[in-house]
């Protein structure tokens, strides 16, 4: 990589950092070229020289935020061998990304798309390597379970994540009823974890039960 290169990549990266710790610290409304340009610590020039607009720069910086945060737990979702598992490791990622800011930052990434086109499909896009990752663990965890055959990962990876984007936001406003609802989903996988533990017979049964009341035969 030539020197002008490695100095182009490296102010695109400061831009892209900037713009996500402007949307963080200052809230949609106050994200511009000039305060994210002085977040990033460059001329306000190179925010049109490198993305063409602020919003290209802001959709841009969603799916670059989007993608460190997935890669950092990808790991641990390939590890994750229950849906209990994965509940837990939901509320444990909850957490971390609140106190990084993440979730005050997805909150105004999602007021934003409102009102800048772009942003839409970029959240959208990040929200997607979420559910990427849920999925994979969904098609892994239920394959030998009662619920296998029934289940529709693509369909469930997207509600998991649904409900995990709205207790983000809804923590706002009622952090303890967002604590019970996260404390809801681990139930629910309790549940699921139990009916993992019964037996051939049991598990005959329910794959039965649920066959004729899913109209199957």
């Amino acid at each position: 990589m030539s020197p002008e290169t490695a100095k182009s990549a490296e102010t695109k990266a400061r831009l892209l950092e900037g713009a996500l710790r402007t949307l963080t610290e200052q809230g949609i409304a106050r994200t511009s070229a000039r305060t994210v340009a002085a977040a990033a610590g460059v001329n306000q020039a190179l925010v049109f020289y490198h993305f063409g607009s602020v919003d290209e720069l802001l959709a841009a910086a969603c799916r670059y935020g989007a993608e460190s945060s997935v890669s950092r737990y990808r790991d641990r979702f390939a590890a994750v061998a229950s849906l209990s598992e994965l509940l837990a490791l939901g509320r444990e990622i909850h957490e971390q990304e609140r106190a990084a800011g993440h979730v005050a930052r997805l909150g105004q990434l999602l007021a934003g798309a409102q009102t800048h086109a772009t942003l839409g499909p970029a959240t959208a896009a990040g929200l997607d390597l979420w559910i990427t990752e849920i999925e994979r663990v969904l098609e892994r965890v239920l394959a030998d379970t009662p619920f296998g055959e029934f289940a529709d990962p693509p369909g469930l990876a997207r509600a998991v994540a649904a409900s995990f984007v709205g207790i983000e936001l809804y923590e706002g406003v009622d952090a303890a009823g967002a604590t019970a609802a996260l404390e809801a989903l681990e139930q629910l996988g309790l549940l699921v974890g139990a009916l993992e533990e019964l037996g051939p017979v049991a598990q005959r049964a329910v794959r039965q039960y649920l066959r004729r009341a899913s109209g199957r035969r």
